[in-house]
C-alpha cells in the first residue's frame, strides 16, 4: 500500500511541477508513475483494488488539471505566469518593396550596432549596417536587402 501511495504522490507532484517547468517530460514521468501505481494496485489488491486506483488516478489528475488551468490563472502568481495577449502580426520578407528602396537615402532611428531601425520615405524598417556602428540620426543610403532587413551604409556626400 505504501508503494502505491508513494507512486501516486510523486506522480501528482511531477504533474504539478510541470506547470512551472514546461516541456512535457516531468508531466509524462508523473503520468507514468501514476500508471505504475495502478499496475501495482491491480497486482497487489486484485481487480477491485486496481479499479479503485484507476478511479483515484483519474480523479487526482482531473483535480490537478482544474487547479492548474482554472484556479491557478486567477491567483496573483498565476496572472504573472500565464500569457493573456497574443501576437497577431506576421513576419514577412520585404521582397519587391526592398528592391525599390535600394539607392534611397534615410536616417538611423536607433543605434545600428550593426542592426537597428531606419526611417526611409516616412516608413520604419529594420536594417543592417555594413559600416559597423551607426549613431541615431546619421544619414544612410540603402545598398541592398536580404529577406527580412535592409542593408545600409553611411551616406557620404561624394
Amino acid at each position: 500500500m505504501t508503494l502505491v501511495i508513494l507512486l501516486f504522490g510523486l506522480g501528482i507532484l511531477l504533474l504539478a511541477v510541470e506547470v512551472i517547468v514546461p516541456g512535457g517530460i516531468l508531466g509524462s514521468l508523473g503520468g507514468l508513475l501514476m500508471f505504475a501505481a495502478c499496475v501495482v494496485s491491480f497486482r497487489e489488491f486484485g481487480t477491485a483494488g486496481g479499479m479503485l486506483a484507476v478511479a483515484s488516478a483519474l480523479a487526482l489528475t482531473t483535480l490537478a488539471l482544474v487547479v492548474e488551468f482554472v484556479i491557478l490563472p486567477r491567483t496573483p502568481m498565476g496572472r504573472r505566469a500565464f500569457l493573456k495577449t497574443e501576437i497577431t502580426a506576421t513576419s514577412a520578407a520585404y521582397g519587391d518593396e526592398a528592391k525599390a528602396l535600394v539607392g534611397k537615402s534615410g536616417e538611423a532611428l536607433t543605434l545600428l550596432s550593426p542592426s537597428g531601425y531606419v526611417m526611409i520615405d516616412g516608413h520604419r524598417y529594420e536594417a543592417f549596417s555594413e559600416s559597423g556602428q551607426v549613431p541615431p540620426g546619421a544619414a544612410l543610403r540603402v545598398v541592398g536587402a536580404d529577406n527580412f532587413r535592409l542593408i545600409v551604409s553611411i551616406h557620404t556626400n561624394s
